[in-house]
C-alpha cells in the first residue's frame, strides 16, 4: 500500500520515470465509497488492459458535488487505502473537480476505462486519450450491485435509523 497513494503532481513524475520503459497506463476513476465485488471486478478487468493501473479516486468535496448530501459514506482516505490494498491498483491520486478531466491531462494514459453504462460520447477524456493513440475501454457491470443499492438495503432493513450495528 505505501507509496500508491500520490499527490497529482507527484503521479506525473512516477509515469513520466515509468515510461522510460514500455508500459501501459491505463486509467479508470470513481468514488468507491463503499468497496464492493463490482468495484473489485471492475478494477481487476481494467489492470488486464495495461500493465499499471491509475485510479482517479473522487475527493470527498467532488463525491458531495456529485452524489447526494449524505454521501460519501467513507471518507477520502479511508477510500483511498481500500483501494491502495488491492494488488490489482498500482497508483491511486485524489480529484477535487466534478470530473477528472485535468487528471487525465496530467496522466495521459494509453487507456481509458469506464464502466459499459457510460456511452463513450459521454466519458470525460476519451477525446484526448484517443487524440493520443489510446483506447477507450468500457467495461460491464456486475448487474444489481451498486453502492447506491448496498444503502437502500441497509436503510430498509434499519428503517433508516442510525441503530444498524458497527462492524
Amino acid at each position: 500500500m505505501e507509496g500508491k497513494i500520490l499527490a497529482r503532481s507527484e503521479l506525473g513524475a512516477r509515469l513520466a520515470a515509468l515510461r522510460r520503459h514500455p508500459v501501459g497506463v491505463v486509467f479508470t476513476n470513481g468514488c468507491f465509497d463503499i468497496l464492493h465485488a463490482g468495484h473489485v471486478r471492475y478494477l481487476a478487468e481494467a489492470r488486464r488492459c495495461g500493465d499499471l493501473l491509475v485510479v482517479g479516486l473522487n475527493s470527498d468535496r467532488s463525491v458531495r458535488r456529485i452524489k447526494d448530501p449524505g454521501r460519501p459514506i467513507n471518507p477520502q482516505d479511508q477510500r483511498a487505502e481500500v483501494l491502495a490494498a488491492l494488488a490489482c491498483v498500482d497508483c491511486i491520486a485524489l480529484f477535487d473537480e466534478p470530473d477528472p478531466l485535468e487528471l487525465i491531462r496530467v496522466c495521459r494514459p494509453d487507456v481509458l476505462v469506464k464502466g459499459a453504462d457510460w456511452p463513450e460520447a459521454s466519458i470525460v477524456g476519451a477525446d484526448l486519450v484517443t487524440a493520443g493513440g489510446g483506447r477507450v475501454v468500457r467495461i460491464a457491470m456486475l448487474p444489481g450491485v451498486s453502492t447506491s443499492a448496498i444503502i437502500q438495503r441497509v436503510l430498509a432493513r434499519y428503517g433508516g435509523t442510525a441503530s444498524a450495528p458497527e462492524a
